[in-house]
């Protein structure tokens, strides 16, 4: 099964730390390292899109604002091949990220909880084992 890791780039390195223990654990992750410099980025984050089963999606006060994260959450809440495959992460606490601002559709999964800094190897673990579940 591919992942599409949605973020921010302010959680670029929480987003590698969650594709580097997806792949350990057997998974494929598409990084946005492979889009190049000269690339048409639009056409390869679709690209992406459309050949993942899955997608985590780092929800931290950036990426609630950010249009293009929203545009791949909306993407993957209207592509089939991501049913029961769409993974919200909370980046952080409830406090920091606007709730009202997330698609309401968010508030009504299972949301896994990752603090911004320090342990989070327990969120991850649960990313992963959501993941190898519908794989």
């Amino acid at each position: 099964m591919k992942v599409f890791i949605s973020h921010s780039h302010q959680t670029r390195a929480l987003a590698e730390q969650v594709g580097d223990a997806l792949r350990r654990a057997g998974l494929e992750v598409w990084n946005d390292r492979e889009i190049l410099p000269g690339d048409n980025w639009a056409e390869k984050i679709a690209k992406a899109l459309d050949e993942s089963q899955a997608m985590v999606v780092l929800l931290s006060p950036d990426s609630v604002q950010s249009t293009m994260v929203r545009r791949e959450i909306e993407y993957a809440l209207s592509a089939k091949h991501f049913s029961k495959r769409l993974i919200p992460v909370l980046v952080g606490s409830e406090e920091d990220l606007q709730l009202e601002k997330l698609p309401w559709i968010l508030k009504h999964l299972e949301i896994i909880k990752l603090p911004a800094f320090g342990r989070q190897d327990e969120g991850i673990n649960r990313i992963t084992q959501a993941l190898q579940a519908v794989a």
